[in-house]
Protein backbone atom coordinates (compact mmCIF):
# COMPACT_ATOMS: atom_id res chain seq x y z
CA UNK A 1 0.00 0.00 0.00
CA UNK A 2 1.17 3.52 -0.86
CA UNK A 3 2.18 6.03 1.71
CA UNK A 4 0.60 8.82 0.64
CA UNK A 5 -2.40 9.69 2.84
CA UNK A 6 -5.58 9.49 -0.01
CA UNK A 7 -8.75 11.28 0.27
CA UNK A 8 -10.85 8.98 1.59
CA UNK A 9 -8.65 8.06 4.76
CA UNK A 10 -8.17 12.38 4.99
CA UNK A 11 -12.23 12.34 4.52
CA UNK A 12 -12.24 9.24 7.29
CA UNK A 13 -10.45 11.30 9.82
CA UNK A 14 -13.02 14.42 9.64
CA UNK A 15 -15.58 12.48 9.70
CA UNK A 16 -14.65 10.55 13.17
CA UNK A 17 -14.33 13.83 14.71
CA UNK A 18 -18.07 14.65 14.20
CA UNK A 19 -18.99 11.69 17.76
CA UNK A 20 -15.61 13.33 19.70
CA UNK A 21 -17.41 14.76 23.08
CA UNK A 22 -20.54 12.38 22.23
CA UNK A 23 -20.06 9.97 25.31
CA UNK A 24 -21.95 6.89 25.49
CA UNK A 25 -24.47 7.26 22.48
CA UNK A 26 -25.25 5.22 19.46
CA UNK A 27 -22.77 5.79 16.52
CA UNK A 28 -24.17 4.83 13.40
CA UNK A 29 -22.21 5.52 10.48
CA UNK A 30 -24.01 4.55 7.04
CA UNK A 31 -22.41 3.82 4.03
CA UNK A 32 -18.77 3.31 3.94
CA UNK A 33 -16.65 6.51 4.24
CA UNK A 34 -19.13 7.11 7.83
CA UNK A 35 -19.10 3.24 9.24
CA UNK A 36 -14.96 3.77 8.71
CA UNK A 37 -15.04 7.26 10.63
CA UNK A 38 -17.55 5.66 13.54
CA UNK A 39 -14.90 2.98 14.41
CA UNK A 40 -11.99 5.33 14.30
CA UNK A 41 -13.73 7.43 16.85
CA UNK A 42 -14.33 4.32 19.21
CA UNK A 43 -11.06 3.56 19.11
CA UNK A 44 -9.46 6.90 19.38
CA UNK A 45 -11.35 9.85 20.99
CA UNK A 46 -14.12 8.59 21.60
CA UNK A 47 -14.29 5.08 23.68
CA UNK A 48 -17.44 5.16 25.45
CA UNK A 49 -19.27 5.33 21.91
CA UNK A 50 -21.77 2.26 21.54
CA UNK A 51 -21.66 0.35 18.07
CA UNK A 52 -23.43 -2.77 16.49
CA UNK A 53 -21.97 -5.16 14.24
CA UNK A 54 -24.06 -3.86 11.28
CA UNK A 55 -26.81 -6.55 11.83
CA UNK A 56 -27.96 -7.70 15.57
CA UNK A 57 -25.31 -7.29 18.07
CA UNK A 58 -23.66 -4.39 20.25
CA UNK A 59 -19.94 -4.77 19.94
CA UNK A 60 -17.01 -3.68 22.31
CA UNK A 61 -14.60 -3.59 19.15
CA UNK A 62 -15.49 -1.79 15.62
CA UNK A 63 -16.16 -4.74 13.01
CA UNK A 64 -13.58 -4.40 9.93
CA UNK A 65 -14.67 -3.71 6.59
CA UNK A 66 -15.36 -6.77 4.03
CA UNK A 67 -14.92 -10.05 4.81
CA UNK A 68 -14.01 -11.20 8.15
CA UNK A 69 -14.29 -14.21 11.26
CA UNK A 70 -16.72 -13.03 12.78
CA UNK A 71 -15.94 -15.56 15.61
CA UNK A 72 -13.19 -12.91 16.83
CA UNK A 73 -15.93 -10.02 17.13
CA UNK A 74 -15.91 -9.21 20.33
CA UNK A 75 -20.06 -9.23 21.63
CA UNK A 76 -21.35 -7.45 24.32
CA UNK A 77 -25.23 -7.91 23.66
CA UNK A 78 -28.05 -8.33 21.63
CA UNK A 79 -29.12 -5.08 20.07
CA UNK A 80 -32.48 -6.06 18.76
CA UNK A 81 -34.28 -3.19 16.13
CA UNK A 82 -36.21 -2.61 18.83
CA UNK A 83 -33.31 -1.48 21.28
CA UNK A 84 -31.63 0.55 17.74
CA UNK A 85 -35.30 2.85 18.22
CA UNK A 86 -35.40 3.02 22.37
CA UNK A 87 -31.93 4.81 21.17
CA UNK A 88 -33.19 6.83 18.52
CA UNK A 89 -36.24 7.77 20.57
CA UNK A 90 -34.12 8.93 23.30
CA UNK A 91 -31.58 10.79 21.31
CA UNK A 92 -28.78 8.57 22.29
CA UNK A 93 -27.90 8.52 18.80
CA UNK A 94 -25.64 10.26 16.18
CA UNK A 95 -25.86 8.65 12.60
CA UNK A 96 -23.76 10.33 9.89
CA UNK A 97 -25.47 10.22 6.18
CA UNK A 98 -25.62 10.33 2.88
CA UNK A 99 -28.13 12.04 1.65
CA UNK A 100 -28.79 13.21 -2.28
CA UNK A 101 -30.00 16.71 -1.88
CA UNK A 102 -29.14 19.17 0.96
CA UNK A 103 -30.12 22.43 0.97
CA UNK A 104 -29.31 26.14 3.05
CA UNK A 105 -31.45 25.08 5.60
CA UNK A 106 -30.04 21.87 5.91
CA UNK A 107 -32.67 19.61 4.60
CA UNK A 108 -31.94 16.96 3.24
CA UNK A 109 -33.64 14.84 0.44
CA UNK A 110 -33.44 10.92 -0.31
CA UNK A 111 -36.61 10.62 -1.67
CA UNK A 112 -37.51 11.49 -5.47
CA UNK A 113 -35.93 14.54 -7.87
CA UNK A 114 -38.01 16.48 -9.57
CA UNK A 115 -41.82 17.18 -8.67
CA UNK A 116 -42.87 14.58 -6.17
CA UNK A 117 -46.12 13.75 -8.37
CA UNK A 118 -44.11 13.22 -11.47
CA UNK A 119 -40.70 12.47 -10.22
CA UNK A 120 -37.60 12.37 -12.66
CA UNK A 121 -36.29 9.94 -10.51
CA UNK A 122 -37.54 7.33 -7.50
CA UNK A 123 -34.97 7.07 -4.79
CA UNK A 124 -35.43 5.35 -2.05
CA UNK A 125 -38.05 7.00 -0.19
CA UNK A 126 -37.79 9.14 3.08
CA UNK A 127 -37.03 5.68 5.03
CA UNK A 128 -36.13 7.11 8.96
CA UNK A 129 -35.27 10.63 7.92
CA UNK A 130 -38.26 12.44 9.56
CA UNK A 131 -37.92 10.82 12.90
CA UNK A 132 -33.98 10.71 12.96
CA UNK A 133 -33.80 14.38 12.40
CA UNK A 134 -36.17 14.98 15.28
CA UNK A 135 -35.15 12.84 17.71
CA UNK A 136 -30.90 13.00 17.34
CA UNK A 137 -28.38 14.76 16.32
CA UNK A 138 -26.53 14.01 12.79
CA UNK A 139 -23.81 14.11 10.35
CA UNK A 140 -23.23 14.03 6.62
CA UNK A 141 -20.87 13.24 4.21
CA UNK A 142 -21.19 13.44 0.42
CA UNK A 143 -18.62 12.23 -1.34
CA UNK A 144 -19.02 14.25 -4.84
CA UNK A 145 -19.81 18.37 -3.64
CA UNK A 146 -22.18 19.91 -6.20
CA UNK A 147 -24.60 21.70 -7.25
CA UNK A 148 -26.57 18.60 -7.79
CA UNK A 149 -26.34 18.02 -4.16
CA UNK A 150 -25.94 21.21 -2.51
CA UNK A 151 -28.93 22.28 -4.22
CA UNK A 152 -30.14 26.17 -4.99
CA UNK A 153 -33.91 26.77 -3.13
CA UNK A 154 -34.98 23.91 -1.28
CA UNK A 155 -34.36 20.39 -1.92
CA UNK A 156 -37.32 18.32 -3.69
CA UNK A 157 -38.99 16.49 -1.47
CA UNK A 158 -37.83 17.29 2.45
CA UNK A 159 -36.61 13.50 3.95
CA UNK A 160 -35.33 15.55 7.19
CA UNK A 161 -35.97 18.90 8.68
CA UNK A 162 -33.56 21.03 8.89
CA UNK A 163 -33.17 24.48 10.75
CA UNK A 164 -35.95 26.47 9.21
CA UNK A 165 -38.07 24.12 11.30
CA UNK A 166 -35.39 23.13 14.07
CA UNK A 167 -38.18 24.28 16.61
CA UNK A 168 -40.40 21.36 15.64
CA UNK A 169 -37.79 19.13 17.66
CA UNK A 170 -38.22 20.68 20.79
CA UNK A 171 -34.54 22.59 20.48
CA UNK A 172 -32.79 18.83 20.06
CA UNK A 173 -32.30 19.22 15.51
CA UNK A 174 -28.88 19.13 14.90
CA UNK A 175 -26.30 18.97 12.07
CA UNK A 176 -23.22 18.14 14.06
CA UNK A 177 -20.91 18.23 11.24
CA UNK A 178 -20.49 17.95 7.21
CA UNK A 179 -17.50 16.39 5.53
CA UNK A 180 -17.21 16.49 1.66
CA UNK A 181 -14.79 15.59 -0.44
CA UNK A 182 -14.28 19.10 -0.79
CA UNK A 183 -14.18 20.24 2.83
CA UNK A 184 -15.57 20.38 5.97
CA UNK A 185 -18.68 22.38 7.42
CA UNK A 186 -21.18 22.53 9.55
CA UNK A 187 -24.36 24.83 9.80
CA UNK A 188 -23.28 27.28 13.17
CA UNK A 189 -23.07 30.23 10.61
CA UNK A 190 -25.47 33.12 10.97
CA UNK A 191 -28.97 32.47 10.85
CA UNK A 192 -27.64 28.78 11.15
CA UNK A 193 -26.46 28.38 7.45
CA UNK A 194 -23.60 26.51 5.94
CA UNK A 195 -20.12 27.43 7.22
CA UNK A 196 -16.74 26.21 5.51
CA UNK A 197 -14.23 25.03 8.45
CA UNK A 198 -11.50 23.57 6.74
CA UNK A 199 -10.36 22.97 3.01
CA UNK A 200 -9.09 19.92 1.95
CA UNK A 201 -5.33 19.69 -0.05
CA UNK A 202 -5.58 21.54 -3.16
CA UNK A 203 -9.02 22.58 -3.30
CA UNK A 204 -9.85 26.55 -2.74
CA UNK A 205 -13.04 28.74 -1.18
CA UNK A 206 -14.06 29.21 -5.03
CA UNK A 207 -14.37 25.59 -5.70
CA UNK A 208 -16.79 25.76 -2.63
CA UNK A 209 -18.63 28.43 -4.46
CA UNK A 210 -18.83 27.09 -7.87
CA UNK A 211 -19.88 23.57 -6.45
CA UNK A 212 -22.53 25.10 -4.01
CA UNK A 213 -26.00 26.14 -5.29
CA UNK A 214 -26.32 28.71 -2.59
CA UNK A 215 -24.63 31.11 -0.04
CA UNK A 216 -22.48 29.68 2.63
CA UNK A 217 -19.98 31.54 5.88
CA UNK A 218 -16.26 30.88 5.90
CA UNK A 219 -15.18 30.43 9.29
CA UNK A 220 -11.93 29.44 8.08
CA UNK A 221 -9.75 29.06 4.96
CA UNK A 222 -7.18 26.00 6.63
CA UNK A 223 -6.28 23.29 4.93
CA UNK A 224 -8.05 20.15 7.02
CA UNK A 225 -5.61 18.23 9.14
CA UNK A 226 -4.06 15.37 8.15
CA UNK A 227 -4.72 11.81 9.71
CA UNK A 228 -2.29 11.01 12.67
CA UNK A 229 0.18 7.78 12.04
CA UNK A 230 -1.98 6.59 14.67
CA UNK A 231 -5.60 7.57 12.34
CA UNK A 232 -4.04 5.54 9.51
CA UNK A 233 -2.28 2.70 10.65
CA UNK A 234 -6.28 1.71 12.50
CA UNK A 235 -7.49 2.46 9.17
CA UNK A 236 -5.26 0.69 6.77
CA UNK A 237 -5.00 -2.64 9.22
CA UNK A 238 -7.63 -2.31 11.54
CA UNK A 239 -10.91 -1.30 10.35
CA UNK A 240 -10.57 -1.74 6.24
CA UNK A 241 -7.83 -3.73 5.77
CA UNK A 242 -9.07 -4.69 2.41
CA UNK A 243 -8.86 -1.28 1.28
CA UNK A 244 -12.10 -0.88 0.59
CA UNK A 245 -12.63 2.67 1.00
CA UNK A 246 -10.59 3.52 -2.34
CA UNK A 247 -13.56 2.96 -4.06
CA UNK A 248 -15.39 5.81 -3.12
CA UNK A 249 -13.13 8.10 -4.94
CA UNK A 250 -11.36 5.92 -7.30
CA UNK A 251 -7.73 6.13 -5.75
Amino acid sequence: MSDKTSLAEICISAASKAWEGDGEILATGIGLIPRIAAGLAKLTHSQDLMMTDGETYLISEPAPMGKRDTSHDQVEGYMSYSRVFENLWGGKRHAMVTPTQIDCFGQTNISSIGEYASPKVQLLGVRGFPGNSISHKNSIFIPNHSVKTFVEGEVDMVSSMGYKNKDLSNGTFEIKSVVTNLGVFDFQGENDSLQLLSLHPGISVDDVRVNTGFEFSVESEIETPMPSSEELSLIRDVLDPHSIRNSIFGE
